[in-house]
């Protein structure tokens, strides 16, 4: 008879197992929940949504032991389209635990600007503010992460810092691997301290693939926005047939926080601006965030040519569009031209803006 292996090891070794099985049924639930929503939706998992479903399902033990050593961070960057969101969402969605937020970017850091400003007069503005934003959150969840000012570097360097100090997980999204964020060359530089902190603190990690899950029918089946229309040329009869307001309306002020809009009709849940309205004036994230909180219906006239416009207004349009697709809200978008002809222009996430307004249904004679 083989002699038992002192007590302690064997009572170490039946925890480890214990502890692997109880891991292993965690992260399971993780995988099973990817597998069982990519099943319903009628696709197939490409190669990177897998690893980073892995590395997921990897994290969950960790987050859910308070005492355990806190796990890196995740950055998931890609193309368009290729399921970084889907893959956020359902990470959300699955992990069972109570304090965790989920939230586009731009809200985020709008609020994080506005809390700060309120807060100014506090020893410290940045903590006191993430106490009103964050409360006990563990996990938090960061939809279309992007940079394009060099004044907030420095921010989201303390940012960063001060979430990794709270022991809060991250999981942020973006079109760019780290090096790419901020690739004007007149900044990138300064903005070098920001990179080398996102590569220590969090796990970089491609959504890569052929397919634009964007395209397939189960994704437009479950939004609003994709009921949207994109119209052009925007005629008197196109406008009846889908009973849109007329494009020579005249302007009315709209109150938005404690300052004024020009907009040129408002109707129960549904606001109409011209694109000069809302883009070519010095609008902002927050005011986007305000009125889609009280308009589910946006209808947007006369989408000049962007390659016309300045690169501070093609990225307003960009941030609205960015909103109103987090948001899920209604879109009626009006011009002259076909979409890809209205589209050209030089902003650099452009492609992101092409990408969710070719879901819109195009109407045009």
């Amino acid at each position: 008879m083989a002699a038992l292996p002192p007590k302690k090891s064997w009572f170490k070794s039946r925890l480890g197992n214990a502890l692997g099985r109880r891991h292993l049924g965690r992260g399971t639930q993780i995988t099973e929940y990817f597998q069982h929503k990519a099943q319903q939706q009628g696709f197939t998992l490409s190669h990177g949504q897998q690893q980073v479903i892995d590395t997921m399902a990897e994290r969950v033990e960790p987050l859910l032991q308070e005492e355990a050593a806190q796990p890196r961070s995740l950055y998931l960057y890609g193309s368009v389209g290729r399921g970084k969101s889907w893959l956020l969402d359902g990470f959300y969605q699955a992990m069972p635990m109570a304090h965790k937020r989920r939230l586009h970017f731009h809200d985020f850091f709008a609020r994080l600007h506005e809390g700060m400003f309120r807060n100014r007069l506090q020893p410290d503005a940045l903590e006191t503010t993430l106490d009103e934003l964050l409360s006990d959150c563990r996990l938090l969840c960061f939809d279309e992460f992007h940079v394009h000012d060099i004044g907030d570097a420095m921010l989201i360097t303390r940012l960063f810092k001060a979430l990794d100090a709270r022991g809060i997980f991250l999981v942020v999204t973006s079109n760019y691997p780290p090096e790419g964020l901020l690739p004007n060359p007149l900044y990138h530089e300064r903005f070098l301290p920001v990179i080398r902190l996102i590569n220590a603190q969090m796990q970089v990690m491609e959504v890569g693939g052929a397919q634009d899950y964007r395209e397939l029918p189960s994704a437009a089946s479950e939004q609003q926005f994709t009921l949207g229309h994109y119209v052009w040329p925007g005629t008197a009869q196109q406008r009846e047939a889908l009973n849109l307001p007329a494009g020579d309306l005249p302007p009315f002020a709209l109150a938005v926080g404690k300052r004024e809009l020009r907009a040129r009709m408002s109707h129960e849940r549904t606001i109409h601006f011209t694109f000069d309205d809302i883009c070519e004036q010095p609008t902002a994230v927050m005011d986007y965030l305000d009125l889609s909180g009280r308009f589910d219906t946006w209808i947007i006239d006369h989408l000049p040519l962007l390659d016309d416009c300045s690169i501070a207004v093609q990225q307003r349009f960009i941030n609205l569009i960015d909103v109103l697709y987090d948001q899920d809200k209604r879109l009626m978008l009006i011009s002259e031209r076909p979409l890809a002809e209205s589209l050209a222009g030089q902003a650099i996430d452009l492609a992101r803006t092409r990408s969710r307004l070719g879901q819109l249904q195009e109407h045009h004679l």
